[in-house]
């Protein structure tokens, strides 16, 4: 079992930024790609980024592209994502997301533990 629990949410203005992160506990051995993703309010759960759990390879979607980062600190158990020039369509939950024997995934179902998700809010 996998356990993940997001942090570093809250409230901020339009153009700031803001790091979350995502602190993974018991059988982390087992993971092989993590991910972030966020659900605004009436919206589908949509996919922002992720990246294998050792080596180099990121993948972001188009919409955070050249704003967001992920990154990891693997002592630490520990997934980052440094979301910067925030926009207002940015506001949503996010949640960080761990597969097991899977590669880099946008689809949800292939992800097999999820955090709680942490709130984050854009004021223009």
């Amino acid at each position: 079992q996998v356990q993940l629990v997001e942090s570093g949410g809250g409230l901020v203005q339009a153009g700031g930024s803001l790091r979350l992160s995502c602190a993974a506990s018991g059988h982390t051995v087992s993971i092989y790609t993590m991910a972030w993703f966020r659900q605004a309010p009436g919206k589908e759960r949509e996919f922002v980024a992720a990246s294998y759990w050792s080596g180099d390879s990121t993948h972001y979607a188009d919409s955070v592209k050249g704003r967001f980062t992920i990154s990891r600190d693997n002592v630490k158990n520990t997934v980052y994502l440094q979301m910067n020039s925030l926009k207002p369509e940015d506001a949503a939950v996010y949640y960080c997301a761990a597969g097991l024997m899977i590669p880099v995934s946008t689809t949800p179902a292939r992800y097999s533990y999820w955090g709680q998700g942490t709130q984050v809010t854009v004021s223009s």
